[in-house]
């Protein structure tokens, strides 16, 4: 089982993953995209490595030609490594 990181452990992980934020316990990055389509094609490319890597985002909000997406570890009760390492491969998929 993997443990919950202090504020400053998940801030100091958070410096390697541009415009990701530590927001009310979890971490999270709006990304934008010119169309509906392309965000919603986005989303599924989430949903699909989550399923592959068996790590779900929290939320994954789909806007018109924006997503949220947001992390945290409910089974450790607040953020961890495996929610720094997701982000990180999130970006990869843009």
């Amino acid at each position: 089982m993997v443990t919950r990181l202090n504020e400053g452990e998940i801030r100091n992980g958070l410096q390697g993953l541009p415009q990701w934020a530590l927001v009310e316990g979890r971490i999270e990055k709006t990304f934008t995209f010119d169309t509906y389509a392309e965000g919603v094609a986005f989303a599924v490319k989430v949903a699909l490595h989550a399923e592959k890597v068996d790590h779900h985002p929290d939320s994954l909000e789909i806007m018109w030609g924006k997503v949220k997406v947001a992390y945290v570890t409910h089974s450790a009760g607040g953020v961890t490594s495996l929610d720094l390492e997701a982000a990180a491969q999130i970006d990869a998929l843009v």
